[in-house]
């Protein structure tokens, strides 16, 4: 059964992007193996608003990858190479961990995050820490209505880019 983990960079001061969306604030540490990373995954969920900028970015989806994007706007015949699904969220996510051989990457999009969270359907938050202030942009996880209680599972600092990577398990989500 695949777990659900969102797996995600983010500034010192808790954004996954800059007030216009912009990533290039994250470095390409040379000790990070990417390949490693990806063959962990067998399918990625993300939203809409990710979804948008990845394609207005022209970056490829991960190969051999099912990508689902979380949508009610978005219309299945102009994404071929993707699945578009309006949910609900608890019913997909459950078939998703029953047939994933792999893990599932919960791919940026903090809002989804929080939505997911909130519904207990996050298993791990895997933050990759970059060492720089963006003072503003997309928040790792905006507005949540109560708190999430974590146990760190792992952690590893990579000296070339000063990058601090930490696992966490969620163990649960509390009531305010």
């Amino acid at each position: 059964m695949g777990r659900v983990r969102y797996f995600v960079a983010a500034s010192l001061d808790g954004f996954i992007a800059g007030p216009n969306g912009e990533i290039d604030w994250i470095p390409m540490d040379p000790d990070i193996d990417f390949g490693a990373i990806f063959s962990q995954f067998d399918t990625l969920v993300m939203g809409r608003r990710t979804y948008k900028e990845m394609v207005q970015r022209g970056d490829p989806m991960i190969p051999g990858v099912q990508t689902i994007v979380f949508s009610g706007s978005l219309r299945q015949s102009d994404y071929p190479d993707v699945t578009i699904s309006p949910g609900p969220l608890d019913e997909i996510i459950a078939r998703l961990r029953a047939e994933s051989k792999k893990d599932i990457w919960l791919f940026g999009g903090g809002a989804l995050f929080r939505t997911l969270a909130e519904a207990g359907l996050v298993d791990t938050v895997e933050v990759a820490v970059v060492p720089v202030l963006l003072g503003g942009g997309t928040p790792l996880l905006p507005g949540i209505p109560k708190p999430l209680t974590l146990t760190l599972t792992a952690h590893r600092i990579y000296p070339k880019t000063g990058i601090v990577s930490l696992e966490y398990k969620v163990i649960a989500s509390n009531t305010r």
